[in-house]
């Protein structure tokens, strides 16, 4: 390997191509560490927005009133925000009014991190377009399947468990895998507080090796790899729990 590394310094020297991520190993370990916080950060947020996504369209059908209005209000107001002001509200605003903790050198530290805040923020985000989309496809399983489940004598709770929600996968995937999407690529704006992602790292790099054209070259092929992974392993998954009649 030390063969491969030390031929992109060789193109440096000759072309002027500069990636010093390949070819040095202190970038090389942060872009290598920043890849994986971006795999981390997408995987936490996807798992979470999909659970805010279920819960939420539970909630919806609720037959209390002020649950409806809450569930639409907090729809309302996370879809027709933008999710950097989203991200700054919740780690400036919200995480400034948080008791600090003790560390164990004597000093104070935030409750929650800016991981912490980046997962609540973009999960609360998507998660908000995800409500919408699992109610879209609650609502299209027919009605005598739910008619059915009561008469068996199914809870509401066991008819969406057990019937309505995996009915309605197969109706929403198109859609859901569409939001993922954007998710993954949203995890960008954790870099405005500081979490070590991709993007904060390339920026760190480019900052001390003046390379801005070489590692947004980079950044590019990078995210249409790691999304295009997503995108393949969503339109497998959507094929496979196909059946007839439902997502068609």
């Amino acid at each position: 390997m030390e063969a491969f590394y030390e031929w992109f310094r060789v193109l440096y020297d000759d072309t002027g191509i500069n990636l010093p991520f390949l070819y040095d190993s202190y970038d090389r370990n942060r872009m290598f560490y920043g890849f994986l916080m971006t795999v981390k950060l997408s995987v936490v947020c996807l798992f979470f927005s999909v659970i805010i996504g279920i819960i939420g369209a539970w909630l919806q059908a609720s037959p209390f009133k002020w649950t409806r209005r809450l569930i639409n209000g907090y729809i309302q107001l996370f879809r027709n925000t933008p999710p950097l002001v989203q991200l700054y509200f919740f780690y400036f605003a919200i995480g400034s009014l948080l008791p600090k903790v003790a560390t164990d050198y004597g000093g104070q530290a935030p409750l929650l991190g800016n991981f912490a805040w980046a997962v609540i923020s973009l999960s609360f985000f998507a998660g908000s377009f995800n409500v919408e989309i699992f109610r879209s496809g609650i609502e299209a399983v027919p009605k005598s399947t739910v008619e059915a489940a009561e008469a068996l004598g199914f809870s509401r709770l066991q008819i969406y468990r057990d019937i309505t929600l995996p009915l309605a996968f197969r109706v929403i995937l198109p859609a859901l895998n569409n939001n993922l999407v954007n998710l993954v690529k949203t995890t960008t704006l954790a870099y405005a507080i500081a979490v070590p992602e991709m993007l904060y790292e390339a920026n760190q790099i480019w900052s001390d090796n003046v390379n801005v054209t070489e590692m947004m070259i980079f950044m590019l092929i990078t995210y249409f790899l790691l999304v295009g992974v997503l995108v393949w392993g969503m339109d497998r998954w959507e094929r496979a729990m196909k059946i007839p009649g439902y997502g068609t």
